[in-house]
């Protein structure tokens, strides 16, 4: 279950979740991926393998505009092309050395990833700001029953301490699913701190959920 299953983009972090010259893990359609902001604050992301060795280019750290490997810290541009090899400094990298780069769209407080290469835009989630992102130990459907919540368009709809709120939910592993929280435009941040509190309560019942779903 995820926003909108008929569009190609897919929401994989909030903006706050990567500040400029970091990168993180995430999941795309059961394939690791790394999630990066230059220091300009341009977002990336390409395949988290590095060519060379096989690192987790999310171990890496991000210089200037660039993506360094933490291993033998080959650097790649926002193309996925390598640009620079330490051990080799006057050799021009060929073009098929290349991470992977994804086509990736940063609207309305959310960062969505694409498969392919596609001309349409995210979907708009007007009236709603960015909450916090969490990991539920559990499957999207027991999230959806756990929250009390119905089913849309934009993921799952719910309210919280008297305020709408959206999930948008990513599987990312067998009973593991990523879950982006936004909230209404207007909402104080005294109500965000009850919505936050209340999230811990559905966690505890979609965890326990999937729980005894596996034992059954």
């Amino acid at each position: 279950m995820r926003l909108n299953a008929s569009s190609p983009w897919i929401p994989l972090a909030l903006s706050g979740d990567i500040p400029n010259g970091t990168v993180i893990p995430a999941t795309l359609c059961s394939k690791p991926i790394a999630i990066w902001r230059s220091q300009s604050g341009q977002v990336n992301a390409n395949g988290n393998r590095c060519p060379h060795r096989g690192m987790r280019l999310s171990h890496g750290f991000v210089r200037g505009e660039t993506l360094s490997c933490i291993y033998h810290g080959w650097r790649f541009g926002q193309d996925g092309a390598c640009q620079h090899i330490p051990a080799h400094p006057d050799v021009v990298p060929p073009a098929s050395i290349n991470c992977g780069p994804l086509q990736v769209a940063e609207q309305d407080g959310v960062i969505w990833v694409a498969e392919d290469q596609v001309e349409s835009q995210p979907p708009r989630l007007d009236g709603l700001k960015p909450l916090r992102s969490l990991v539920f130990c559990a499957e999207p459907e027991a999230i959806l029953t756990a929250s009390g919540g119905t089913e849309v368009d934009l993921g799952v709809e719910a309210t919280l301490a008297g305020t709408r709120i959206c999930l948008l939910l990513q599987g990312q592993a067998p009973a593991e699913t990523l879950c982006l929280v936004l909230v209404d435009q207007a909402t104080s941040p005294k109500a965000c701190a009850e919505i936050s509190r209340a999230l811990e309560g559905i966690r505890r019942r979609a965890e326990g959920e999937t729980e005894k779903r596996g034992a059954a």
